[in-house]
Parts: structure tokens; C-alpha cells; sequence
């Protein structure tokens, strides 16, 4: 399933269903395939969404130093796996830029988002 993000201060944007899923609860919408953000609603969302990034890259952050004095992998042994160790994962900043985007622009035309 996908969630499609309509506004009509922007593009639709197009997500799939566990990215936005995830947007959705943390804004404090429930799972449901259909639903609305009012333009009253949308700062709230927004401070909500930029509190979650902030505390996913905390998190990273503390998760990163032990690793940095750790003895580097030797011959035979796996590197630690996870986005920490390579950085490689998609973000929740970067799934949840175009949607605070699309909130932003909503919020200052005076635009709903609805799904």
C-alpha cells in the first residue's frame, strides 16, 4: 500500500506505506488509509517531526562515539553491522524532509493535508 499526501499548496507526495506510517504516528494521526491535517494542526506536526529527527540523530550520535575509539576490524573479524557502523540507511530527516516541506508550504497558504 502506498499513502498519497495530497495538498493544494503543493505536488502530491507519494510514500510507502511503512515511511508513512511512521510520519503519520508521529504526528499523532493513527494508521488509518485515509485522514486529514488542518492547517491549525500543522505546526504541531512539524515541531513533532523535527523533535524526532533531532532525537533519532541523538541517538546516532551517542551510538557513534564508543565506536570511534574501537580497534578497527581485523583480519577475519565482520565490522559491527547497522546504520552506525557504515552510515548507509535512509534516515528518518531524510524520509521526513519532503512532508515537512509540504507542511511548511500548506501551513503558509492556509492549505489542509489530507491521505
Amino acid at each position: 500500500m502506498l499513502y498519497k499526501f495530497k495538498s493544494r499548496a503543493t505536488a502530491d507526495l507519494i510514500m510507502l506505506e511503512p515511511n508513512g506510517r511512521q510520519l503519520l504516528k508521529i504526528v499523532g494521526k493513527g494508521e488509518e488509509p485515509h485522514g486529514i491535517i488542518i492547517a491549525a494542526q500543522i505546526p504541531a506536526a512539524i515541531e513533532a517531526l523535527q523533535a524526532a529527527v533531532a532525537a533519532e540523530e541523538a541517538a546516532e550520535r551517542d551510538l557513534q562515539e564508543p565506536l570511534q575509539g574501537a580497534p578497527a576490524a581485523q583480519d577475519g573479524e565482520e565490522a559491527p553491522d547497522g546504520p552506525a557502523a557504515g552510515g548507509e540507511g535512509v534516515r528518518l530527516h531524510q524520509r521526513a524532509a519532503p512532508f515537512i516541506d509540504m507542511l511548511r508550504r500548506s501551513a503558509a497558504e492556509g492549505k489542509d493535508v489530507t491521505w
